[in-house]
């Protein structure tokens, strides 16, 4: 006789698997890299005319040559947007990831603060080899970022963001979105129309060497391109942002930090900050940079 009650029935054993886990995501992608450039874009912008609608207009051409007007103004609303546009992916990107901004972008300071003697090595040995090109092929002409150093309190607010603000904003910009995106975007056109091809696509995130190769290279044109403009549009220092770009780069890939070549690229700069101070007095004689 059995000492189960009538009135209870044990239940046949559950065939029900557990719920898969979600197939991994290749982010960012193309169009996430598109939106935050688009977001930052929108930002600078709108700074622009917000400065110009107050009567600061950021340069004005007087003789035949551009001038920059407020430098101080400038760069601190170009740091402020820079800021804002962090702020919004940090808000935005999460919701469409389902993960922290940090983490899909792959910032990982945990990777970066394991090394970070050899990182800022690194990035003074590449501020060195900089200045001994500079040192032999510089122009004659003085590059339009010296318009930012006609004195000594504007001089102080670019070195602190030229070390501070402008490595992590774009090594997020460049080696956060850019380099995985462009990379996802080569693997996807070179991926086998099959469905084994797919079925890897789908359920791996991995990227191969030839699209981390073409995503270097393209991002770090682009990287030299963004400060063209800044250096007078010289060959020689453009080959030298291109090279630098791509160190940054195969940083980021190797330690998979953005932290990591965001300490490489504020070391880079410091050194070429500390000796523009100590070939100057502290500032205190820019007739020096041109000389």
């Amino acid at each position: 006789m059995s000492d189960t009650p009538d009135n209870v029935y044990e239940l046949p054993p559950t065939t029900e698997q557990p719920e898969a886990a979600p197939l991994p995501r290749r982010i960012p992608n193309l169009g996430h890299a598109l939106l935050f450039f688009l977001i930052a874009a929108l930002l600078l912008t709108l700074s622009a005319l917000l400065l110009s609608a107050v009567g600061l207009t950021p340069a004005a051409k007087q003789g035949g040559t551009v001038t920059i007007q407020h430098p101080k103004l400038q760069i601190a609303a170009e740091a402020a947007t820079y800021v804002a546009t962090l702020l919004a992916a940090w808000l935005f990107y999460p919701v469409l990831w389902r993960r922290t901004f940090l983490d899909g972008i792959q910032w990982h300071w945990p990777a970066a603060r394991n090394q970070v003697p050899k990182l800022i090595v690194l990035g003074l040995l590449l501020a060195t080899m900089s200045s001994v090109v500079d040192y032999f092929f510089s122009s004659s002409h003085p590059p339009p970022i010296d318009d930012f150093f006609l004195s000594q309190s504007t001089a102080w607010v670019v070195t602190f963001f030229g070390i501070l603000v402008a490595p992590v904003f774009e090594e997020i910009c460049f080696r956060g979105f850019l380099v995985p995106a462009f990379a996802i975007a080569y693997d996807w056109l070179s991926l086998p129309r099959t469905p084994q091809g797919r079925n890897h696509w789908l359920t791996t995130t991995t990227l191969t060497p030839a699209a981390y190769a073409f995503s270097g290279i393209l991002s770090s044109i682009l990287f030299a391109l963004l400060h063209a403009q800044q250096i007078g549009y010289a060959v020689n220092a453009l080959a030298v942002l291109f090279a630098v770009s791509l160190v940054l780069t195969f940083v980021r890939v190797k330690t998979q930090s953005v932290a990591a070549s965001t300490l490489v690229h504020a070391a880079y700069n410091s050194l070429i900050f500390l000796m523009t101070i100590l070939g100057t007095g502290g500032y205190r004689h820019l007739d020096r940079m041109t000389k």
